[in-house]
């Protein structure tokens, strides 16, 4: 119940300091004798205090068995879980003949004692979390999902995004090295989540497996590692909160792309000037912060690290080399050999020994087959009747000039399949010049009814410019008063007569 305290404090000092008696004070206000016991024995009123707990027979045989249904909900995911409601309905199954009050106040109570206290920690200089989180973006005009990169610094609070397809060990790499050059530097010990991109297998509390691509990832920058122990998210609590912080402001509202690396350019631009701001409490801006960090970082190494998944493969009968559930081309000359894959965020190069064969734009998706036209090329010299319906070719558009000028060969030469083939040797050119310089050789070469492919070749073949030669006066202005006479040219005609002299 609510007690004026300006009436309370007007009864106390007529009381206490002898103006009014309380037989009047009695009368006046009417109140209970023990009423104004109360008052003159506390300054303020008292709120309303219970002693000792309610007993609760109805509810008390069934505690034990509320505590064992939210114990057994922590291993479910959250929108699973029993609502208070839900464990009213099924108590009261098993013989419960309480109130729904009675069970709700239990449930809040089980789960506020069970609640664990974290212990505020200190961050030094130099270390660093990472984690991944997730958003939507418009790539293209259609709305995505993408995966994006967190290292932050929990020492000057500065830290790096970048975004991805999603989180996989490309991603990893590719973080760390992009985030070591935007920090200049490496942290000395790293924190992570115990995702199987890093870790094989947990031992114990404390120990960890780690896979071989991490390994020699930590062998390259050196910097040590340390892991979040399980169900412990208050050691990873600074980059969690970064991850949602970096969700509500970067990609609020949702940001519209052409592609995942116009999205890095505009998320590493709000990092550098995320670095300006100011903390509550903090001693500077973040970039000032930044400062005492670096100065515990671990130096750059002189180059950085190849940040890709390896996958060793072999070349099929169709030159085709799988990585990632997808197929892409290499030349033809390496069919049936062995192939290093090198999965990067946004590509794919393929590699016979120590030299790079092939390489295509990366594609998420799976069984897909990507071609080059070029890898086959020599392959259609050798087999000229398959040019038209050779699955590589399929997406080659060439212009209008190489149709001109496959009817010209083939009304050129003896046979249909010689035309084919020198043809398709002025389309082996592209394997060493662009389609662009390629055209405008075809179309030189049809203006003067030169068809082969060494004809086109020539005007591939850059031409120096022969400019006349000129004397400059330049510090010779004497020679500007010299008079030269025009010559006689009828004197040579003499030279053309038979015995003629000058």
């Amino acid at each position: 119940m609510y007690v004026d305290i300006e009436w309370w404090k007007q009864i106390r000092l007529e009381v206490l300091r002898g103006e009014t008696s309380k037989r009047e004070i009695l009368r006046r206000e009417g109140i209970h004798w023990k009423t104004l016991q109360k008052i003159l024995s506390y300054s303020e009123p008292p709120g309303y205090q219970l002693k000792t707990d309610r007993a609760k027979p109805k509810i008390g045989p069934y505690l034990e068995r509320i505590e064992e249904i939210i114990q057994k909900d922590k291993a479910i995911q959250k929108k699973q879980r029993h609502t208070a409601k839900r464990i009213y309905e099924r108590i009261r199954d098993e013989g419960y003949q309480g109130k729904y009050t009675q069970v709700k106040e239990a449930v809040r109570e089980i789960k506020r004692v069970k609640r664990e206290v974290y212990m505020p920690l200190i961050h030094r200089p130099g270390e660093a979390q990472v984690d991944f989180g997730y958003a939507l973006v418009n790539v293209s005009g259609i709305l995505r999902k993408v995966a994006y990169f967190v290292m932050a610094l929990p020492y000057s609070d500065a830290f790096f995004v970048m975004s991805s397809e999603r989180e996989c060990t490309e991603s990893y790499y590719e973080g760390h090295v992009r985030a070591f050059e935007f920090f200049g530097g490496v942290p000395s010990r790293i924190t992570y989540d115990n995702t199987r991109v890093l870790v094989s297998k947990i031992i114990g509390s404390h120990e960890r497996s780690l896979t071989d691509g991490f390994l020699r990832l930590q062998s390259h920058y050196l910097f040590r590692e340390h892991f979040y122990r399980v169900a412990r998210p208050n050691e990873k609590g600074v980059v969690e909160g970064t991850v949602k912080y970096t969700r509500l402001n970067f990609f609020v509202p949702v940001p519209q792309v052409h592609d995942l690396e116009e999205l890095n350019a505009i998320l590493l631009e709000q990092c550098r000037d995320d670095m300006k701001r100011r903390l509550r409490g903090g001693a500077g801006t973040k970039a000032e912060l930044l400062v005492e960090d670096q100065a515990a970082f671990i130096p750059l190494p002189p180059s950085p690290f190849d940040a890709c998944k390896k996958r060793s493969t072999r070349a099929s009968s169709l030159s085709l080399a799988r990585f990632d559930d997808n197929d892409y081309s290499v030349p033809v000359a390496y069919a049936h050999h062995e192939i290093l894959a090198k999965g990067y965020i946004d590509r794919v190069v393929l590699c016979h020994k120590a030299t790079v064969v092939a390489e295509h734009p990366r594609s998420w998706d799976k069984q897909g087959i990507f071609f080059n036209y070029v890898h086959y090329l020599p392959l259609l010299e050798r087999k000229p009747g398959s040019l038209d319906h050779a699955r590589p070719m399929a997406e080659l558009h060439l212009p209008e000039c190489f149709d001109t000028l496959r009817r010209r060969l083939a009304a050129e030469e003896a046979t249909v399949g010689e035309g084919v083939r020198e043809f398709i040797r002025v389309l082996r050119l592209l394997e060493d010049y662009p389609m662009y310089r390629l055209k405008h050789a075809v179309e030189k070469g049809i203006g003067i009814r030169a068809h082969s492919r060494d004809a086109i070749a020539q005007f591939l073949i850059p031409r120096p410019s022969i400019g006349l030669a000129t004397f400059k006066l330049n510090g010779c202005e004497h020679l500007r008063r010299v008079q030269v006479d025009k010559p006689d040219i009828s004197a040579y005609s003499l030279l053309l007569s038979p015995g003629g002299t000058v």
